[in-house]
């Protein structure tokens, strides 16, 4: 028997397997399990539990941005960096989102 809290999360919550370790990202408000308006700009967070993540990296997803907009905060000479694996993670539910690390290092 599955716990109905199981089942029916009250707040968003995903487990990953990026680069072959598994993480958790999460966020702490419970309108983007039901409220599609709620998914413009939002904050979510992770933890890997690996020994060189010290704290939960606060990460804001802002799924109405423009990739232009993006690219001038990142320099002119980052359209083809390479992209952490989370940031791409993100992108398979949030497509051209745009993620703020708010001054943590991306993980790759």
């Amino acid at each position: 028997q599955v716990s109905p809290g199981l089942r029916t999360p009250r707040l968003p919550v995903w487990l990953c397997s990026l680069s072959g370790r598994h993480s958790v990202l999460f966020g702490t408000d419970s309108r983007l399990l039901s409220d599609w308006k709620a998914e413009r700009i939002f904050h979510l967070y992770f933890y890997s539990g690996q020994q060189e993540q010290t704290q939960t990296a606060h990460l804001t997803i802002d799924t109405h941005s423009h990739h232009w907009e993006e690219a001038r905060r990142e320099g002119s000479c980052s359209p083809g960096r390479r992209r952490p694996a989370l940031e791409m993670a993100i992108r398979t539910k949030w497509a051209g989102a745009t993620i703020s690390w708010n001054g943590t290092d991306p993980f790759f």
